[in-house]
């Protein structure tokens, strides 16, 4: 199977402008998220899909191949739709560009249902793990999800769902931000308009759920730190200082 791996990367973030070039004990974090992705034996090619001429001049000194997208897309899957028009591939996996913590083996498990059934009944496939933290639980940027008992996701929000009529027992999973498609999917999502779940959460998986596609939910241990502020880069230096050696 010829599985490519793209890491989106936009320089243009509202909450942290620049922070693909961020430094990360030395080197930028689409760089630090790069090794991660390169990692894995599965994926065929790995290429950073960016709009932005800075992106791509870090990239192309440290050797990371690129592809240049239109600074139009709203989402990092419409970026991706656009990679997948100018790049063949039987499977995308989609690695987003503020995760530098994720491990090889979280990111394999995006890819493994669809290697284990010759007919997959979805088209998508995303990670979740369970929620550790309270503050998690209950911060906006951290998209919660709902699925059913066959693993297809139901809803996700940035609130916390599903609310418990009763604390006790409750388990709440939380998004972590790798994704599987396939062409067929990419090409529905860029044939879509947004909609009004999509709108009011600014979550785009909800895009296919709004549009009938199965999402395959699958449960990782692993629980990483998305780069979404400056405090959360802070964050992500101490957790790695002992990976790289600073």
């Amino acid at each position: 199977m010829n599985i490519l791996g793209v890491i989106p990367a936009r320089y243009k973030s509202t909450r942290f402008p620049g922070k693909p070039l961020a430094d990360i004990h030395g080197r930028p974090m689409v760089a630090r998220v790069y090794e991660r992705a390169a990692a894995v034996g599965e994926l065929s090619k790995v290429v950073v899909a960016t709009d932005d001429q800075r992106i791509e001049k870090a990239c192309a000194d440290l050797g990371i191949p690129t592809v240049i997208t239109s600074d139009r897309h709203p989402t990092g899957t419409d970026r991706l739709a656009e990679v997948a028009d100018k790049i063949a591939a039987d499977l995308y996996v989609n690695i987003q560009g503020d995760e530098p913590t994720l491990e090889p083996d979280t990111i394999r498990a995006a890819i493994k249902p669809f290697q284990e059934s010759e007919r997959p009944d979805f088209e998508v496939s995303n990670l979740m793990t369970p929620i550790r933290k309270q503050t998690d639980l209950m911060d906006s940027t951290v998209p919660k999800v709902v699925a059913n008992a066959r693993g297809d996701a139901v809803y996700l929000s940035r609130l916390p769902v599903p609310y418990p009529k009763e604390t006790k027992g409750v388990v709440y999973y939380k998004q972590v931000c790798v994704y599987g498609f396939t062409p067929a999917a990419l090409r529905a999502f860029a044939g879509q308009t947004m909609g009004p779940l999509e709108w009011a959460e600014g979550i785009e998986l909800l895009r296919f759920i709004e549009n009938g596609i199965k999402v395959r939910m699958i449960v990782v241990d692993q629980d990483t730190v998305a780069v979404d502020t400056p405090s959360d880069l802070e964050t992500v230096r101490e957790v790695t200082r002992s990976w790289w050696g600073a």
